[in-house]
């Protein structure tokens, strides 16, 4: 099978006063086409920067990761710009919802970003796969924290991208809620073949996933 997401030895440190502090630490990790991976570790062990990078949302200090066949090292602004609109979805802990939209114009956004146009119905549509639907035309604050999560998958789910990377994506929400969000990733993977990395606390969590990667200080740890 494919991999949609392939990192190489990659390594990633932030200047803090002048000195590089590592953040990953020569990680080497394949997510395959359709696959649902789970890095667990407690905060502060590369969980999010792994995820940024995975994102083309920054780069590697070295080694090499491969997105969909392409180094993102290599691409240019309006490369990455397309990539992350047309490759990649993002699912966080605190939905990032737009307040002042509706749950049908969050839905719609990255469709209107992407330049496309006549965009309710796929919206709608992808409302109508999260049971959502009957509330496109509510705003954030009416919603529960389950009711946002769900609205954010649509939303992540609305250009149809290969890859799925969620943040803690059951971490403001009660055990049952939760729950119903993992359930419905799962489900992403096995009906609309979407891979899905997600970082996490909690294991009870990562047991939904194909693959479980443990991090430790900025690295996989092998035991």
């Amino acid at each position: 099978m494919m991999s949609i997401l392939s990192l190489e030895h990659v390594s990633k440190s932030y200047i803090t006063d002048g000195a590089p502090v590592p953040a990953l630490r020569d990680v080497s990790l394949v997510v395959k086409r359709g696959e649902f991976v789970a890095l667990v570790g407690r905060s502060g062990c590369g969980k999010s920067t792994l995820l940024n990078l995975a994102g083309a949302m920054d780069f590697p200090t070295s080694g090499k990761l491969t997105l969909d066949g392409v180094v993102t090292s290599s691409l240019g602004d309006a490369e990455l710009t397309r990539i992350r609109c047309n490759k990649v979805g993002f699912i966080f802990q605190s939905f990032q919802l737009l307040p002042t939209l509706s749950v049908v114009e969050n839905v719609e956004l990255p469709l209107m970003l992407a330049g496309k146009h006549d965009v309710r119905e796929t919206a709608l549509e992808k409302l109508r796969w999260v049971e959502m639907e009957s509330y496109a035309a509510r705003m954030p604050y009416q919603l529960s924290g389950g009711q946002m999560q769900r609205v954010a998958i649509a939303r992540a789910l609305v250009n149809s991208p290969a890859l799925l990377l969620a943040d803690e994506p059951t971490g403001n929400l009660d055990t049952a809620t939760g729950d119903m969000i993992l359930n419905l990733l799962r489900r992403v993977v096995s009906e609309q073949r979407t891979s899905i990395l997600m970082a996490t606390h909690s294991v009870e969590a990562a047991a939904m996933a194909d693959t479980v990667v443990h991090m430790r200080d900025g690295a996989v740890a092998t035991s």
